[in-house]
């Protein structure tokens, strides 16, 4: 089964962690520090916004492909991914300085990963329920 939107995720994810790693490594090398922060502020924060990166993607990525697997593929899960992906980026930026960016970042993640459990929760309970009786596990 191809998962058109988690593929989408996970692949943009990739992406946007390595824009981020380069970022970092741009101010490493300009503060010359090779291992840790050195103290620097900017670097400190760029180090953290990656980090803050793979502290949220990988559940949110799941949930996306736990979702599609039990639902399908949605005009929704779309627009949350779009909304997710474009607020990591955001975020990224605002740990630069671009306060907006920062608080958008912070605020789509949030919602995007509330909403998508929400709805991880409740997708058990609005399906029909398939009763499994004795007979029909008999008959394999």
């Amino acid at each position: 089964m191809i998962l058109p939107v988690t593929l989408t995720a996970a692949g943009a994810s990739a992406l946007i962690n390595l824009w981020l790693a380069l970022r970092v490594g741009q101010k490493r090398s300009a503060a010359k520090v090779s291992i840790g922060d050195g103290g620097n502020e900017p670097l400190i924060a760029r180090m953290r916004a990656q980090a803050n990166f793979i502290e949220y993607t990988p559940i949110v990525l799941i949930l996306f492909a736990l979702i599609e697997l039990a639902a399908g593929s949605s005009i929704l899960l779309w627009s949350a991914m779009a909304v997710y992906l474009i607020g990591r980026v955001a975020h990224g930026f605002g740990m630069d300085g671009w306060s907006i960016g920062r608080s958008f970042g912070i605020l789509a993640t949030f919602i995007v990963m509330v909403g998508l459990a929400l709805y991880a929760i409740t997708i058990p309970y609005m399906t029909p329920a398939h009763v499994v009786t004795t007979e029909m596990v008999r008959q394999g």
